[in-house]
């Protein structure tokens, strides 16, 4: 994947353009982080992000359209990701009792286990990503997105 954050003078000139390389640079490292699930644990980081959601929720179950939002996906995708779950026995359906129209994903004892077996070298695998940024990401001009990543995080303290 190829990231533009370099402007002509080095800085961020906008807000637009803070977010713009910050979004580029978290898409590189989610880029990363999916075929090295792919390639362990024969899972994708939406995945990985569906069952944390769901282990993180009170009963191990959200509503569909719940996941849907905390995922980032539409309606439609959330179905097709809970039907792949499923497929694999991490997560199964149930149907709401008091609205039959209600479809909760439910994790597993199979998605919760291997969730368990993936959570701290996921955070290894993260921090080794973000530490060795330069070196992973050599487009990366690191002094801008560090600038970058504290214009939006001073606007998110605002």
């Amino acid at each position: 994947m190829h990231m533009q954050v370099r402007g002509s003078s080095g800085t961020a000139a906008s807000v637009s353009s803070a977010w713009a390389a910050v979004a580029a640079f978290a898409s590189a490292v989610d880029a990363e982080l999916d075929r090295w699930l792919a390639d362990r644990y024969r899972i994708g980081l939406t995945d990985c992000r569906a069952l944390a959601a769901l282990s993180r929720s009170a009963d191990k179950e959200l509503r569909v359209s719940e996941l849907a939002q905390q995922v980032g996906l539409t309606q439609s995708s959330a179905t097709r990701l809970v039907s792949r779950l499923e497929a694999k026995k991490l997560v199964r359906r149930d149907v709401c009792t008091d609205d039959g129209r209600g479809v909760y994903a439910v994790l597993t004892a199979q998605g919760e286990a291997l969730l368990g077996d993936l959570r701290t070298p996921y955070e290894e695998r993260v921090r080794d990503l973000l530490s060795a940024a330069g070196a992973r990401f050599p487009e990366l001009d690191l002094p801008r997105l560090a600038g970058a990543l504290g214009t939006v995080g001073a606007l998110l303290a605002d």
